[in-house]
């Protein structure tokens, strides 16, 4: 905790350091308050040292620390309400931004007076707070602790250099055959079942997703599936999610018995292929799906678990034992994971590396976690023996299997501690989107600002980190790497480290005085409304407020009244139909997620939100305007209304001058009066400089752009994000694209070369695997979250994901685009209506190639740099301007 506290008392300082002499501020009169806030919360930044490895095992410390956060929670509180309160003064009384107000008998000033009495109270209030906490004898005593070395520094990770081969035993290898030759063996059997056992993280998912991803079986079964079962499963979510999974439409139902009767009937007569990942308990098996299941003419069913118990009772026909790797093979994972060729290379450290892998307890995610730690230090003994003598190995309030993961976590830059505990919010076996993940860190104020970058691209560089390190892993049914999962052995740690002030589950279940402690809530429940426990003195403090997606729940308003302290609010996929007024009173938000919802309306109050960076309406079909206010929201940097029938928007979308990311833009010209139309023009958009994404527009049928003078790049995150869907098109009916007076674009591309990598990797293709000998580690290309940290793609999915991009687009115009250095790679394989290509004025570009279905002309003038023209087979007409030479051209 304490190294993310560092990270949170130093934002607080920098943050107060820039608004004392803001104007806000000046006409408040609260300068000397906030600069001694300054002086006291750097002091006690500065004597922390090794307080969060001593916190886990001396409850004073953490008692302390706790006190510590919540004071400094309060100081970030205080920011937002003295600039509130400071920009409502300036508003009233303009001249006065600049000294401070005289007396006046006035009523309004006597309010102005209030409010400033009332901010500089709490601010002396908190400054009492700081000096209790600074003036205790714990404080002391950490002050005289030598410092420790602290965690590594953060630098940005490529996307490139986060698509990594998964490495598998030799032994995996091995039992996956047996294993396959015994499925093909019984697979005209009713229901053959069969138990994978182990302890958590040894590698039973891994060699599940072998035999489900096995060849032998892909094809030898109608229907399949692969579902993780988590603690937090439920019948009816565990049948909704098999009908998914199999492609089988259930409609309205919603009961056990009508979700088994749709199973039973689409299965009755056919084959099907099932894992049941993780299961806890059999009455996954045996309340839920063996009786409609029991309709299938035959059937495979694969159940992995920690508990051979649970394997009995859902009466496996055979079970397979996964027992920890030996040490060759742990320490060949080890130095293999380290991106390291050759064995010989770190030879002279294997008796060390072997004692490594056992402190890991032989667990081939807790392998490979260390191997990143490892990567980082100096390949000699004295530095691998630093790891090993760490005092994470022996803190007595860890369990085994999570020690070496929490060294490698406290091996982590302050920020990204903290980006990473925030992942407790999600549920088990939670698919975690990553715009979702980094808007909320936006939102929560992990990011730091980096010169020239925005701070979604910064977050973006955290999220690959994280990767890197093991501690997220990627799911590869997202086409552009966009979703993730946590392994659970990792969820075990981050909900453990985080425990105090995050909570999962159903807040109704714990008392008020558990939940005031709460900085974030995530609603998992059956029932059909959330309840907040009532308390006595105490508010809630909760920041980040978020659902479970479930269609059924209904949020009253009385919620917006209680979370007065709330920054993000995600209510997607819930039944909230109208949201009140006195959200505008919210003055910490920063993001709102209404996606899927049945909004009809927002309020005008929505303008009060000043600190509000994002605003996601998608997928709202009842939901047709915009209010009026949405151009007060001088800080938004998303709005996202994809598949949202708005036909009413404000005037003046140019005034949001940090938005950078507009998904689902409304087209029109039809003005209603003089505040409100029909929809933007593109010109409207001319004065949002930041603007990287602008998504989908799936009913544009002639788009130009002209003048974006800040863009330099378009790319995947230019037409958006699709997951898991086979079918996802972006720009559908686009039949002219006109792109003109771009000086500064040099790149475009649909889809990431490393992306392109990662799709023949798990194909199982090219590079992507290499099969061991022997004892030697394999290279296997995996898709879901296995005991070792991969993660598997859903049956009936296997392939990578493609993004269908311009199928209807029959001409493109690029004009004064002079750095542009080349079309994309996928243009002529993906716009397949493509009649006329027109380049003017492209010096930068090289070549114009592999275009099969350009059938019309291709036009080419002032392109001074073309060296190229060839694979255009289609092409019936070529017009060249100012060229010197022409014998660029071949197989034309």
């Amino acid at each position: 905790m304490a190294a993310v506290l560092d990270a949170l008392i130093v934002s607080c300082i920098k943050k107060l350091q820039d608004i004392i002499t803001d104007n806000a501020i000046l006409v408040l009169g609260v300068e000397e308050e906030l600069s001694e806030l300054v002086r006291k919360t750097d002091y006690i930044r500065c004597s922390l040292n090794d307080a969060e490895t001593t916190r886990l095992d001396h409850e004073a410390v953490n008692n302390w620390l706790g006190q510590l956060r919540d004071v400094m929670y309060d100081v970030d509180d205080i920011i937002d309400l003295a600039r509130f309160k400071g920009s409502i003064l300036l508003a009233d009384h303009p001249s006065s931004s600049s000294s401070k107000p005289t007396r006046c008998n006035c009523p309004s000033c006597h309010c102005n007076i209030w409010t400033r009495h009332e901010v500089a109270v709490k601010i002396r209030s908190l400054n009492k707070k700081i000096a209790n906490i600074s003036n205790d004898e714990l404080l002391q005593d950490l002050r005289r602790r030598p410092h420790p070395r602290n965690g590594s520094i953060w630098t940005p990770i490529k996307t490139s250099s986060i698509v990594e081969p998964n490495l598998v035993g030799e032994e995996v290898i091995l039992a996956c055959r047996e294993l396959v030759d015994l499925v093909i063996e019984n697979k005209e059997k009713k229901d053959y079942k069969l138990g994978i056992v182990g302890t958590g993280g040894v590698g039973k998912t891994t060699l599940a997703q072998q035999i489900y991803n096995d060849e032998k079986i892909t094809g030898n079964f109608d229907k399949h599936a692969w579902v993780c079962v988590s603690t937090d499963s439920t019948q009816t979510s565990l049948l909704e999610e098999v009908l998914r999974i199999m492609k089988i439409r259930y409609g309205k139902a919603k009961s056990v018995e009508e979700l088994q009767n749709k199973l039973k009937s689409a299965i009755k007569e056919k084959s099907f292929f099932l894992v049941l990942d993780d299961v806890w308990e059999s009455n996954a098996w045996t309340n839920s799906l063996q009786k409609p299941l029991h309709a299938a003419a035959k059937g495979i069913v694969i159940v992995t678990t920690r508990n051979e118990k649970v394997a009995q009772e859902i009466k496996v026909d055979h079970t397979h034992q996964v027992h920890l790797m030996s040490e060759n093979v742990g320490w060949d994972l080890l130095w293999k994971s380290m991106g390291i060729t050759e064995e010989k290379q770190v030879h002279h450290l294997r008796d060390i590396g072997i004692e490594i892998v056992h402190q890991c307890g032989y667990l081939p995610l807790a392998i490979k976690i260390i191997a990143k730690v490892l990567i980082s230090k100096e390949k000699t003994n004295d530095e691998w023996k630093r790891i090993l003598s760490n005092n994470s190995w022996s803190m007595n309030n860890l369990p085994d299997e999570l020690r070496a993961l929490y060294l490698s976590y406290s091996e982590l830059s302050h920020q990204l501690k903290q980006c990473f505990l925030y992942c407790a919010i999600y549920p088990e076996h939670s698919t975690i989107n990553r715009d979702d993940l980094t808007s909320m860190w936006v939102a929560e104020g992990f990011i730091d600002e980096q010169k020239d970058q925005l701070l979604e691209d910064t977050a973006v560089e955290y999220y690959n980190e994280l990767i890197h390190w093991n501690l997220l892993q990627l799911d590869l049914s997202y086409f552009d790497l966009g979703g993730c999962k946590m392994h659970g052995l990792l969820r075990q740690l981050v909900c453990y480290l985080s425990r105090e002030e995050c909570f999962v589950g159903d807040p109704e279940s714990q008392n008020g005085n558990t939940m005031s402690k709460m900085r974030r809530v995530s609603v998992v429940t059956e029932k059909d409304t959330v309840v907040l426990p009532s308390m006595d003195k105490k508010q809630y403090k909760v920041r980040t407020y978020r659902t479970s997606y479930s269609k059924s729940l209904r949020v009253y308003n009385p919620l917006f009244k209680r979370l007065t302290y709330l920054r993000v609010l995600d209510l997607t996929g819930t039944l909230v139909q109208s949201i009140p007024s006195h959200i505008g009173n919210l003055i910490h938000m920063r993001l709102i997620n209404l996606d899927g919802t049945n909004i009809s309306c927002l309020p005008e109050s929505v303008g009060n939100l000043q600190n509000l960076q994002v605003l996601n309406l998608q997928r709202c079909k009842s939901l047709y305007r915009l209010p009026l206010a949405t151009t007060k929201l001088c800080n938004l940097r998303r709005l996202g209304l994809l598949d949202t029938p708005i036909n009413k928007v404000p005037k003046g979308i140019g005034r949001l001058q940090f938005l950078n990311d507009l998904e689902g833009f409304p087209i029109g010209s039809v003005t209603y009066n003089k505040k409100m139309q029909d929809g933007w023009n593109l010109e409207d958009l001319a004065d949002l400089s930041q603007l990287r994404r602008l998504v989908m527009l799936p009913n544009l049928e002639r788009l130009k752009i002209v003048k974006a003078t800040a863009i330099t790049k378009i790319g995947p995150e230019f037409i958006g994000q699709f997951p898991r869907s086979r079918e996802a098109v972006a720009f559908p009916k686009l039949e002219w694209l006109i792109i003109n007076d771009m000086p500064n674009w040099e790149e475009w591309a649909f889809i990431e070369e490393d992306e392109i990598s990662l799709a023949a990797m798990n194909e199982g293709g090219g590079d992507g695997t290499a099969v061991a000998e022997e004892e030697e580690i394999s290279l296997a290309a995996m898709n879901e979250g296995g005991e070792d940290g991969t993660t598997v793609t859903e049956k009936g999915e296997a392939s990578f994901p493609r993004l269908c991009v311009l199928p209807s687009l029959k001409r493109l115009d690029i004009d004064n685009c002079p750095k542009l250095r080349a079309l994309p790679q996928q243009l002529g394989h993906e716009a397949t209506s493509l009649k006329e290509l027109s380049l003017v004025a492209a010096s930068c570009l090289k070549s114009v190639k592999d275009l099969p279905s350009l059938s019309g002309f291709l036009s080419v003038c002032r392109c001074e740099g073309l060296e190229r023209v060839t694979e255009l087979p289609k092409v019936r007409k070529l017009f060249v301007v100012n060229l010197e030479e022409f014998g660029l051209c071949s197989h034309l």
